[in-house]
């Protein structure tokens, strides 16, 4: 701490935080220009976003990857991916995030080895791998493996990064998306929490890492997490954040130095609050939440990625990325945030609201423990079904109108908004030639790997080594380094795994979850429910069948949830399986089913490609009379194309009337059966 100084005395800056924006797309070559872009106009580190199929482990060839290859991110299929990406930025000067999880070994691997041959010194290497697989299962869908062998390559990175490569973080553990997920402040900070628990405790019980080497494990633990629009309860939660890691981190495992007890953390701020309706005010929405972060020096952030004002309506542009570092470099640099000491401390609110929370939050972790700790709690359904309760709740605020949301259910009238008159330019589309491209560049790469200039050794012992260190108990990075340098590509690195791990499915929360929205007598529920039961009657049936799909590989499951949650609170029959699924699986099962109608939630981009499909096949199947229903961050001009195909209907995140998609859903299957519209009381 530095010494305080009287009121409106001038004294020298606190550093500002790190300035990131979260970016790549389409291919390395075009993401490596624009971070080259960014870091010119002032960021300070890099925040990697890769594509879906290489967050899942699978080559951008796979019948899974189809749409969505340089969608959401880079892919980086093999070390030549991985030396385009970086090109012309030296990495020991550099602080790279790579927010990737479940491949997040094979990703560290390929970066290490471009750093070898830019001839980097690996102990200056600085960075984070995000490596957080707990909230994959809960709220992201990026798992691969089961939580057993995904701890231990947690672990086994974990260990290998405190002897080899001493300033890098190996995990980032990521209460960001549980939020995202429903979670409340208290879910968010137990369940992270318990998450660190859960990863400390195996490292010390590997045997990889001395008692005594534990501080340096400890201390390069960072986090990330979500601040929302709700500014004194996210500014208390990270006060709360880091009084609570230092107790764990004193009492559990004897961690005596303050230096190692430190709460690093980095933030992105709040996608889930940005709304599609009136997207302006996402603006004042990400300023609010970026203050909750750094207004308060004791518990701020050290690293900041604001999301742009138009995420709700699809892939920002540089442009609009800009505009979010701006915002950070006015506050850094042009307010006088940086001059003062904690300007909340002594205040009795937020002391008092950190003390509940930090009470709160610590029963909660007990509770966990008792049920065997996360990995346990997320094999028996527990945190997940949590969640899935907690988004519902909140959903039913926001329709009844409890809970504002500015533009969406309160203060609705508009100006004409200039910023979005012309939406087509108004986000920043994938090229759908960007997916043939990269698959025959890496058909190149795998015909061409052991040639000259590359010269790389066969895969295949490799491979085999890779598949030999997993059967057993070794390290598992050494084998994977020794395939990033043979030229290995990520969907036969994690192949490999599959082949001894195998994969994992995790509990969707949908059957457990209570009812959030009642259906009491004139409710907008209960009429709807009297549709379906009316429905189902005329169809001659006991009860509607609804199939929600989630094709392709986003992971992002959480509208579905409520969808399937309030569908079935609606009476009907909900399939739902879960993630990651082909069409030809989701047709099989609507068929399988008999449902009366299929509803396709997609947030990746990939609804283009995986909806058409998903139509032809029932087509084919006879099955015309099964309407479709797509919903996901879908630009107008798509939605259009979608219903062309022969689409019932789009929904998008302006519609949050949930019970009120529901209803529709009914409407859409009396019209594909040609029954009479039914009227419903006003």
């Amino acid at each position: 701490m530095t010494e305080r100084q009287p009121a409106g005395d001038r004294r020298e800056k606190d550093r500002p935080w790190l300035m990131r924006t979260y970016a790549g797309h389409s291919t390395a070559e075009a993401s490596n220009e624009l971070y080259r872009r960014n870091l010119a106009k002032g960021q300070t580190g890099l925040s990697v976003a890769f594509d879906l199929p290489t967050q899942t482990g699978y080559d951008s060839d796979h019948i899974l990857a189809r749409g969505e290859v340089g969608r959401v991110g880079v892919p980086v299929a093999h070390l030549g991916d991985m030396r385009r990406l970086f090109q012309d930025i030296p990495l020991e000067q550099m602080n790279t995030s790579m927010t990737i999880n479940a491949t997040a070994m094979w990703l560290l691997a390929l970066y290490q080895v471009v750093a070898e041959e830019q001839g980097a010194d690996l102990t200056k290497l600085q960075g984070t791998t995000q490596n957080d697989i707990v909230k994959e299962y809960l709220s992201r869908g990026t798992h691969v493996f089961p939580p057993g062998p995904s701890l231990r390559l947690t672990t086994d990175m974990i260990a290998y990064t405190v002897s080899h490569l001493p300033k890098w973080n190996p995990i980032n553990i990521c209460s960001y998306h549980l939020q995202e997920a429903g979670a409340t402040p208290v879910q968010e900070i137990a369940y992270a929490m318990s998450t660190a628990i859960a990863v400390l405790d195996a490292v010390r019980d590997s045997g990889q890492v001395p008692q005594e080497r534990m501080g340096d494990v400890v201390g390069r633990i960072s986090f990330f997490v979500n601040a929302g629009v709700r500014f004194v309860e996210e500014m208390c939660k990270m006060r709360a954040f880091g009084r609570i890691w230092d107790r764990i981190t004193r009492e559990r495992y004897g961690i005596e130095n303050p230096k190692h007890r430190r709460f690093r953390y980095g933030v992105q701020v709040n996608s889930l609050g940005l709304t599609e309706a009136q997207p302006e005010n996402n603006v004042q929405r990400i300023v609010l939440e970026m203050l909750a972060v750094t207004l308060s020096k004791d518990a701020r952030a050290r690293a900041v990625q604001l999301p742009a004002w138009n995420e709700a309506l699809g892939l920002p542009r540089p442009w609009d990325q800009q505009w979010s570092l701006r915002i950070q470099q006015v506050l850094a640099y042009e307010s006088d945030l940086l001059e003062y000491d904690d300007i909340f401390e002594g205040s009795t609110v937020i002391e008092a609201k950190v003390a509940a929370l930090v009470e709160e939050v610590f029963a909660e972790i007990d509770h966990i423990q008792e049920l065997g700790g996360a990995m346990a709690a997320v094999e028996s359904g527990y945190l997940k079904s949590q969640l899935v309760a907690s988004h519902a709740e909140r959903r039913a605020r926001i329709e009844s109108g409890q809970e504002k949301i500015v533009g969406v259910n309160a203060f609705e009238g508009t100006e004409p908004n200039p910023l979005t008159a012309d939406l087509d330019t108004a986000i920043q589309t994938v090229d759908p030639a960007v997916e043939a491209r990269v698959i025959a560049a890496l058909k190149n790469w795998r015909d061409t790997r052991y040639q000259p200039p590359f010269n790389h050794p066969r895969p295949c012992k490799a491979l085999e080594r890779l598949k030999e260190a997993a059967k057993g108990t070794a390290n598992l990075m050494e084998a994977t380094l020794e395939c990033a340098r043979a030229g290995v590509t990520t969907g036969e690195w994690a192949g490999a795994l599959r082949e001894v791990f195998g994969e994992f499915r995790a509990p969707t929360g949908v059957s457990s979850a209570p009812v959030a929205v009642t259906a009491e007598a004139g409710s907008a529920l209960s009429e709807v429910r009297r549709k379906v039961e009316l429905t189902a009657r005329d169809l001659g049936v006991g009860k509607l069948r609804f199939l929600v799909g989630k094709p392709g590989l986003d992971g992002h499951s959480n509208g579905a949830e409520q969808i399937a949650v309030r569908a079935r609170d609606a009476g009907f029959e909900v399939v739902y399986q879960g993630i990651r699924l082909t069409p030809e699986q989701i047709v099989d099962a609507a068929l399988a089913e008999d449902v009366h109608a299929v509803g396709l939630s997609i947030l990746s981009g990939s609804h283009a490609q995986l909806v058409p499909d998903v139509l032809d096949r029932l087509r084919v199947a006879g099955a015309t009379d099964i309407p479709v229903i797509a919903g996901g961050i879908i630009p107008n001009g798509d939605a259009e194309d979608l219903r062309a195909a022969g689409v019932a209907a789009v929904f998008t995140p302006k519609d949050f009337d949930i019970t009120g998609i529901i209803g529709a859903i009914v409407d859409e299957i009396r019209k594909a059966n040609k029954l009479d519209p039914l009227e419903v009381p006003a």
